[in-house]
């Protein structure tokens, strides 16, 4: 599929996975719409995608605004349509379950998963509307398919994003639109600052945590690389590791060993510094 003037539309597009992607797709040919709260960085990011000679557009506020999804949907319109959709905006928090309140775990089903799902239905919506194929895909994680002690309700969200982008992507087939979602691994990015503050914890020296082995570590330019990828040639689902993707399988198919992963998780988050 080629991408050269077509339009993607990228939510927490201001830095980490979001930026990098827009970046990437830029350097594909792809006009960007920037979506996210921090309006200088978007800046930033728009700037770096126009250099590449392609147009942006940039919507700032919080996925959850009024009105937001119909704002980055006209300012698609604005620089040449909707085609491709990649719905990334997303936080998570180390927190144990029972520790969370109603507000924070309702908060991130919110974030996470019905505003991108709010956005992706009202692409496909408007894609149907004109006619016209396309290309829509949610950041979920390799958490959508295993837990972690403390990341309960973010892998649940994750999961919830996994599952409707598999129905999804067979609802709309008849209508010329793919659909897929996205796995990254442990990425360098703030994720794992942010997750420790809404925690209430120490912010960490290291962008990951530091027992985390290099072998499952990544940076946002590789997560990008695979989204571009599957813009050029869909899937239904996008890993980056297929270590991590094996070993999913087999948690899943074996609870046994997933138990067996997760303690040593927990032994190695219990380790002094």
């Amino acid at each position: 599929m080629a991408l050269t003037d077509r339009t993607i539309i990228i939510t927490g597009a201001s830095s980490g996975i979001g930026a990098a992607t827009a970046l990437a797709c830029a350097d594909a040919g792809m006009h960007v719409v920037l979506g996210g709260r921090d309006g200088d960085r978007l800046g930033s990011v728009a700037a770096q995608v126009e250099q590449r000679g392609v147009r942006s557009a940039c919507v700032v506020g919080d996925v959850l605004d009024h009105g937001n999804v119909a704002n980055l949907l006209d300012a698609a319109e604005s620089i040449g349509g909707v085609d491709a959709v990649f719905a990334n905006a997303g936080y998570g928090t180390d927190k144990p379950t029972l520790e969370m309140t109603d507000d924070e775990i309702r908060r991130m089903f919110d974030v996470n998963f019905f505003s991108s799902l709010d956005l992706v239905r009202a692409a496909a919506s408007r894609l149907i509307e004109e006619k016209q194929p396309g290309h829509l895909l949610m950041c979920s994680s390799c958490l959508a398919k295993f837990t972690l002690i403390g990341y309960a309700v973010y892998s649940a969200t994750k999961a919830s994003q996994n599952v409707v982008c598999r129905s999804l992507r067979h609802e709309l087939r008849p209508h010329g639109i793919e659909v897929a979602s996205v796995h990254p691994i442990t990425t360098r990015t703030a994720f794992f600052e942010r997750s420790q503050t809404s925690a209430g914890r120490p912010v960490p020296n290291e962008p990951v945590p530091g027992h985390t082995p290099r072998l499952f570590v990544q940076t946002p330019d590789r997560v990008a690389r695979a989204v571009v990828a599957c813009l050029h040639r869909p899937r239904a689902e996008v890993w980056t590791s297929t270590i991590v993707r094996m070993t999913s399988a087999m948690m899943t198919a074996f609870p046994a060993f997933a138990d067996r992963v997760m303690a040593k998780s927990e032994k190695a988050d219990r380790a002094p510094d």
